[in-house]
């Protein structure tokens, strides 16, 4: 009986036996990806604790993203960054351009504000009032994630 089960196994010693770097390379492999994913997720939930992210967060409705039609949020930061840059860049452009850009990027900033519940009242000012609220509005998103031109710490205007 003895003799049978060494027949049996002496193919499976071989394979092992010839294969052994490939399978010690596999598990060391798989070893340091486990790793390093564990020590990815210890250090974003370090940040999630130090930034209070869960404080950030507590008061988005997060269906509202899964509704049909809805631009990602993402492709409207991108949109406020490239309007924001635009209306920073306007000082040799027309005075419709200005205002047609200023007009884009005051609506972006409403689709950003719905999508992540923060109030603004862009639509109801005008003038100075509507220039405050572009800017608390813009801090607020600032606060929220989204990283605008305009937000950004140190960020100077050129004068003409």
């Amino acid at each position: 009986m003895l003799a049978i089960l060494a027949v049996c196994c002496l193919p499976a010693a071989f394979a092992l036996l010839f294969c052994a770097d490939e399978i010690i390379d596999r598990v060391a492999c798989r070893w340091a990806e486990w790793r390093e994913q564990r020590r990815e997720r210890r250090t974003i939930a370090r940040l999630d604790r130090a930034i209070e992210a869960d404080a950030l967060t507590r008061d988005i409705d997060l269906t509202e993203f899964d509704r049909n039609g809805r631009r990602p949020l993402e492709q409207i930061a991108a949109d406020l960054r490239r309007f924001g840059g635009h209306r920073l860049a306007a000082a040799d452009r027309s005075v419709v351009w200005h205002g047609a850009v200023i007009d884009a990027y005051d609506e972006r900033l409403r689709a950003a504000c719905r999508a992540l519940d923060i109030p603004e009242h862009l639509a109801e000012l005008e003038g100075v009032d509507r220039e405050i609220e572009r800017v608390r509005v813009e801090g607020l998103l600032h606060a929220a994630g989204i990283t605008l031109p305009t937000a950004r710490a140190g960020h100077r205007q050129r004068h003409r």
